[in-house]
């Protein structure tokens, strides 16, 4: 009898070239040749960790546990190279037998123990994912890997093709033999489709079950060394998410979640419509949240297109696919609950797109334009977009944007992701932007790309935190390290007297800033408060839940800890509230943040200082550096320039700095509405 694709090719082809033709007339370069291949490029971690998938969704299993795969093999890549002072060659091949020995857990679980895949996997997710913060702390970053190590995952091939895709397609070819040209893929589809029926005809089940696990796990880790070779970084939360998007290409692909039915072309399919929707939109200067918006959108539509193919394919086709009726509405039920959850964020971000424009069209003739041939396109990426502190400075680049006459593209990730940030770098690079302004994350990952801007004649500055000082001309610092660390610590010494013991919450612990400032505290008491002890270090990923979370173990853990240092901007409230709602008044409050997120606890006497510089200004001076940056205003070796509203700005060799930091009190904090 023969099988139906669950989502017929010609939809899959006809939603790419809809895609294409849109983008084309949207997207500055889009429709080059080296664009397409920056497509496939940034596609080779998910799409192998994808191409892996299929067989395993075809059998009817799952495997949640990729991306977590993918971050410890990368953690033992980088700690058997730097640590373990072994041959590239030799970490390597120890990654890749990590990952064989995590898909062999998988496989032994599901094939023999028979536990559901679903669980199995949940399980292994939290297991891979906790080694590989245990082994790195959560704070250890592998870096500076070898050239030619490099080379593998930056470099290009005939100066065209990049170098990994030769990976992707020898591993990509080798699946789509054996599942589509051997006994052990017609097995899988056998198994897919009735596993008791193919036991019953003689199928090794189990054996052909823990095949498909035991290769997951193997591509996991190749796909591990390719992420390391192509940010130049491992790091435990290497693959985070990318399960979901290997999922989704394949579903997207034709692959039925609930198995028989699936093929290696359409996982394929799905792969590049999807990158090729994320490049678009970044290419266009889009918001990155309307990827999710129409992926739920080809997903439902190419979900329902098939159920009416289906209804219409007669009476026969009707009794064989009864069985499968609930189980596609439920498929159906779930994407409509994705696209809803993308729509509200949609709808959310509607304003960020109506700024966007606004911004692009500048008002009138600007200082510094004249003998301009083009308005300038300046590409700036925040740590976070969502987080508030970014927000607040999002509004100074804007009105630094329309002042300057400069068309400002403001986009990042929406949580800490080094990976995103290369990914919009790259981007920006193909669209051929004039300068790029980055909050930097992770400085070991981002350097490499920031260079690679350079060397394509972009301006590149830093805000916010920095990259090696080569990868940028720039760095916008909104306050030095140093006076940060002492405003802070100085402050914790005269709310505690001198001596007691006070913790702090960071954002990442990976954070180069933030560590920074860490390092010129420990600096400040070994030089001036001997009584004073740092209790413990917690970070709270940027997210005010987890750092409210993790204040709430400190008070039951270290319950001599009498102040709290919070240096993350959500962190703080976070940490306020946790002191409010244990009833602690013997703890202070402290640390770097808004002043308006934090009024009410400052009014009620919960936080008694918040330490920050005017973040609308660190973000009008960053447009406004990069607009002379841009118009060759500002070279190496000038030491003050005239930033608009903001007067006379120092330079201290390639830093611009804005100045001290503020001391938000509750006698002050009222005057100040950012």
């Amino acid at each position: 009898m023969r099988v139906k694709r669950n989502v017929p090719a010609t939809v899959l082809v006809g939603a790419i070239a809809l895609e294409i033709v849109v983008f084309t007339a949207l997207a500055p370069n889009f429709a080059t040749l080296g664009n397409f291949f920056e497509v496939t490029r940034l596609s080779v971690e998910v799409g192998l960790l994808a191409v892996a998938m299929t067989p395993i969704l075809v059998t009817g299993g799952i495997d949640l546990s990729v991306g977590a795969m993918m971050g410890l093999a990368a953690v033992m890549f980088g700690a058997a190279w730097r640590d373990w002072h072994l041959p590239v060659a030799v970490a390597a091949a120890i990654a890749i037998l990590t990952g064989l020995a995590g898909g062999a857990l998988n496989a032994a679980l599901v094939a023999i123990l028979e536990i559901p895949p679903l669980i199995v996997t949940l399980g292994s997710l939290s297991l891979f994912r906790g080694l590989a913060e245990g082994i790195t702390g959560g704070a250890i970053n592998y870096s500076g890997f070898p050239a030619g190590v490099l080379r593998f995952g930056q470099g290009y091939l005939w100066g065209v093709v990049p170098a990994q895709l030769t990976v992707f397609s020898a591993v990509t070819a080798a699946y789509a033999v054996l599942l589509n040209r051997s006994i052990i893929g017609r097995a899988w589809y056998a198994i897919g489709w009735s596993a008791a029926g193919a036991r019953y005809a003689g199928v090794p089940v189990a054996r052909r079950i823990g095949l498909a696990y035991v290769l997951s796990g193997l591509v996991a880790s190749v796909a591990a060394v390719v992420y390391v070779a192509h940010l130049g970084q491992a790091r435990a939360d290497a693959g985070t998410g990318y399960e979901l998007d290997a999922i989704t290409a394949v579903v997207l692909g034709g692959t039925s979640v609930f198995g028989g039915r699936g093929t290696i072309l359409g996982t394929l399919g799905g792969l590049f419509a999807i990158a090729v929707l994320q490049n678009g939109l970044h290419l266009a200067a889009l918001p990155s949240e309307l990827t999710g918006v129409i992926v739920g959108v080809l997903l439902i539509g190419t979900i329902a297109l098939d159920r009416v193919r289906r209804h219409d394919g007669g009476a026969a086709a009707a009794i064989i696919e009864g069985e499968e009726i609930v189980k596609n509405s439920q498929v159906a039920a779930l994407c409509a609950a994705s696209l809803a959850g993308a729509l509200i964020v949609a709808g959310t971000n509607v304003w960020l797109v109506r700024s966007f424009e606004s911004a692009s069209r500048g008002t009138g003739a600007a200082p510094g334009a004249a003998g301009r041939t083009h308005r300038p396109v300046m590409a700036v990426m925040p740590k976070a977009k969502g987080d508030p502190y970014f927000v607040s400075c999002r509004a100074g680049a804007e009105e630094a944007a329309r002042e300057l006459g400069v068309d400002l593209i403001w986009d990042g990730p929406t949580s800490l992701d080094a990976a995103k940030q290369n990914e919009l770098v790259e981007n920006w690079i193909t669209r051929r932007v004039d300068v790029i302004a980055v909050a930097v994350e992770n400085r070991a990952g981002i350097s490499s790309v920031l260079r690679k801007a350079r060397e394509r004649g972009i301006r590149v500055l830093t805000w916010d935190a920095d990259a090696e000082p080569g990868a940028r001309d720039f760095f916008v610092n909104q306050a030095t390290a140093e006076g940060i660390a002492n405003a802070l610590t100085d402050e914790a010494a005269r709310l505690l007297g001198g001596s007691g013991e006070f913790a702090i919450i960071t954002g990442a612990l990976t954070a180069a800033n933030q560590n920074e400032w860490i390092a010129f505290i420990r600096k400040r008491l070994a030089a001036r408060y001997e009584g004073l002890k740092l209790a413990v270090i917690r970070p709270s990923d940027d997210d005010r839940d987890k750092a409210f979370a993790e204040t709430q173990t400190i008070l039951k853990v270290y319950p001599a800890v009498k102040l709290m240092m919070a240096i993350s901007a959500p962190a703080v409230p976070g940490a306020a509230e946790a002191v409010r709602q244990a009833g602690r008044t013997d703890v202070r409050v402290i640390g770097l943040s808004l002043p308006n997120i934090n009024k009410p606890y400052v009014h009620s006497g919960v936080v008694q200082t918040v330490v920050l510089w005017n973040t609308r200004d660190l973000g009008y001076l960053t447009v406004y550096a990069g607009a002379l940056a841009a118009d060759q205003r500002l070279a190496p070796g000038t030491r003050t320039f005239q930033a608009g509203r903001l007067g006379p700005i120092e330079i201290r060799g390639s830093e611009i700095v804005l100045g001290p930091p503020l001391l938000f009190t509750k006698d002050n904090i009222d005057r100040y509405d950012f």
